[in-house]
């Protein structure tokens, strides 16, 4: 894991520049770094202040000579590669990056290729030959060989950057499902590129200005990372499973006009079932499973968990001790839980049930609001964009205890809830889908077994069914679920537009299918920005998140399954439960309820030790967002704090948003 950046321009680099934006990612790599620049045909290699001395000293053809100074500056414009190292596989000097393989193509690169050992044999097989024990040189020598078809070989997570110094072409990719971020700016006559947002805030001449469209969806309908836009206006991501190519020629003039034009981007990876039948796909998940969380124990540093006591990381826990015992490994297998002080938001004790089934070291921490306060400038700060709730919190206080812990990478459960059906909106699709194949005996027999299973009353049940047959009647959710877009006066008189616009409706998050809405929160409405969260959050702590359940083979194989499979008779992920009984504790895979690191939030706010910090927090927020979010806002939290009106998000989304125009100089 580790965090890159590049530049294709056609005025002269220098030196402040690219150190500044090396440094506004250092906690993503804090093991080496480095630099390489190609300009007027000539190509140098620099190191940093982090890059250590025996890399410097190492006599390969892509090792810095010197470090780079400050006042460096090209003779012109050209190519510029900048990487920041987090050490995970082959911890020797040959894992320094950027780095080059044939005498023609360098890279930059972020993520794992979990399978590079196998491609590695394959490859040698046709007469490539290696020098590192590393998945990066796997992944040149598999691009020499198969060209961008190689991307369907690989299973892990990557963003990645390649120059090909015969055609002078940059090849930039994304894995499958966007695990690795990957934004990129065309501005001043340049193009360039960075793991994180910040990043690009270093260049030059950096304004940042919010994009008012993102920002007020955010705000009103709490989505984020839904398209290839940001909230800074300018700023985009190349999407999940695509991919470019950018011709260096074409970014020599002043202008940057023939670069931009030719901007191109091709989407190399569709998200789609598997083609077997759903009993086949039934019977393979849990060998599946079990072979994704064997090839993400590969790594030359501690691996750890973060264990909620929910079902899905209870899964990755226990696979995780199934493959470990496979090997005859003796290592410790440490978990990390964050706690609660309120029993409403705690699930410790399912968390314990699966220390003790797996053997466990395990390590718990409480967040409080006390330190959500003291550490939130520092949170935004990294996560980059604004985030919905304090859940991010309870997320970051997990990855630090790791780290504090020395571990380096951690799996988690992230991709489950999209793939298996774990949401509430789940059975929406799926009893609107039976009213829209005529099956109305079917609905009443789901209706009674969610209102069995879950407490689904029939007229949530019909309200669910009527917002997914029609999505223009998404009010009824929010007025069942206590969402923001259910009414509209907190937001200023101008903002209130964003309401007559469903971005769930635009990007398919409201469907008759189950298999359709899995699809949807994968590629927009869900998955995108909890990966987001994740990545930001574990690399602020200099920590690899890995996620199992997005294990393209694991992916494919539940979208393959009957709707039934996932959500019949009122229970969620029902596959997976029952996939999983014998390993995980019963009483884990029996809970129908639904946390995953949550903070007592709607508690916080109505304590009396921490109202007025929230109150405060909101308060300048909203003077922050003029035109976004109406003073009355805060009224409104008044009465949510005494008690007379419901407890929703909207208020942390506030907060959150005015804190992030702070953090970042935003002009909102």
């Amino acid at each position: 894991m580790c965090g890159i950046f590049g530049l294709l321009q056609s005025q002269p680099f220098n030196g402040h520049e690219l150190i500044r934006m090396s440094q506004s990612i250092r906690h993503r790599g804090p093991d080496d770094e480095g630099f390489m620049v190609i300009s007027d045909g000539h190509e140098v290699h620099f190191g940093g202040a982090d890059t250590p001395d025996h890399v410097m000293q190492a006599d390969l053809a892509y090792t810095p000579r010197e470090r780079i100074d400050p006042q460096w500056r090209s003779a012109a414009g050209g190519l510029a590669f900048g990487h920041r190292r987090l050490s995970i596989v082959d911890l020797s000097l040959r894992g320094h990056q950027p780095c080059m393989y044939g005498d023609r193509y360098w890279i930059t690169y972020n993520g794992e290729v979990y399978n590079y050992i196998e491609l590695r044999e394959e490859l040698k097989a046709e007469g490539f030959r290696f020098e590192t024990e590393s998945d990066t040189e796997v992944i040149l020598a598999a691009y020499m060989a198969w060209g961008k078809d190689c991307l369907r070989r690989f299973n892990g997570m990557w963003a990645l950057a390649i120059y090909d110094a015969r055609t002078q072409e940059v090849f930039l990719a994304r894995d499958r499902f966007g695990v690795k971020p990957l934004y990129y700016t065309v501005e001043g006559g340049r193009f360039a590129f960075a793991s994180e947002i910040k990043v690009l805030a270093q260049a030059d001449g950096w304004k940042a200005r919010a994009d008012e469209t993102q920002l007020l969806d955010f705000l009103a309908w709490d989505i984020t990372d839904h398209t290839d836009r940001t909230t800074f206006a300018g700023v985009r991501q190349l999407p999940a499973g695509s991919f470019m190519v950018l011709n260096l020629k074409d970014w020599q003039s002043p202008t940057g006009k023939a670069g931009a034009q030719a901007l191109h981007i091709e989407r190399w990876y569709e998200v789609k079932p598997a083609s077997y039948s759903s009993r086949e796909a039934v019977d393979m998940l849990p060998e599946l499973m079990a072979s994704a969380v064997s090839l993400r124990l590969r790594a030359d540093v501690p691996v750890g968990s973060c264990l909620s006591g929910g079902l899905d990381s209870s899964a990755i826990v226990c696979l995780m001790r199934k493959g470990l015992s496979a090997v005859g490994s003796t290592a410790a297998l440490k978990t990390f839980t964050a706690g609660s002080n309120d029993a409403a938001f705690d699930e410790t004790r399912f968390a314990r049930t699966v220390i003790e089934a797996a053997g466990t070291e395990a390590h718990f921490v409480t967040p409080e609001p006390s330190r959500l306060f003291d550490q939130v400038d520092k949170l935004v700060w990294h996560q980059d964009e604004p985030f919905g709730s304090t859940s991010i919190f309870a997320q970051w206080c997990v990855f630090d205890l790791a780290s504090r812990n020395d571990i380096v990478v951690m799996l988690d459960g992230q991709g489950a809830d999209e793939i298996f059906g774990g949401y509430r909106g789940f059975f929406g699709a799926y009893l609107a889908g039976l009213v829209r194949s005529g099956n109305l005996s079917g609905w009443m027999r789901e209706a009674a077994a969610m209102r069995q299973e879950i407490g689904f009353s029939g007229v949530r049940s019909i309200g669910y069914t009527a917002a997914y047959l029609y999505p223009k009647l998404v009010s009824l959710l929010g007025k069942f679920d206590g969402r923001a877009y259910s009414d509209q006066d907190w937001l200023a008189p101008g903002a209130r537009r964003v309401l007559e616009r469903n971005p769930y409706e635009v990007v398919g998050g409201r469907t008759t299918s189950v298999r359709e809405l899995s699809v949807a929160q994968l590629v927009s409405t869900n998955l995108p920005r909890l990966l987001h969260w994740e990545d930001r959050n574990s690399m602020a702590f200099s920590l690899e998140a890995r996620v199992p359940f997005l294990d393209y083979r694991v992916v494919e194989c539940a979208l393959a399954m009957d709707d039934a499979e996932k959500v019949g008779g009122g229970v969620s992920k029902r596959v997976l439960r029952e996939s999983m009984r014998g390993l995980v504790p019963d009483a884990v895979l029996d809970r129908r309820d639904k946390m995953g690191f949550v903070t007592a939030e709607p508690a916080w706010v109505r304590d009396p030790a921490y109202v007025q910090m929230f109150r405060r927090e909101l308060e300048e927020s909203v003077a922050r967002l003029p035109g976004y979010v109406s003073p009355g806002i805060v009224d409104r939290f008044d009465a949510v704090v005494r008690g007379e009106k419901k407890f929703d998000f909207r208020y942390w989304r506030t907060i959150s948003a005015g804190k992030w125009a702070k953090t970042f100089d935003v002009a909102a």
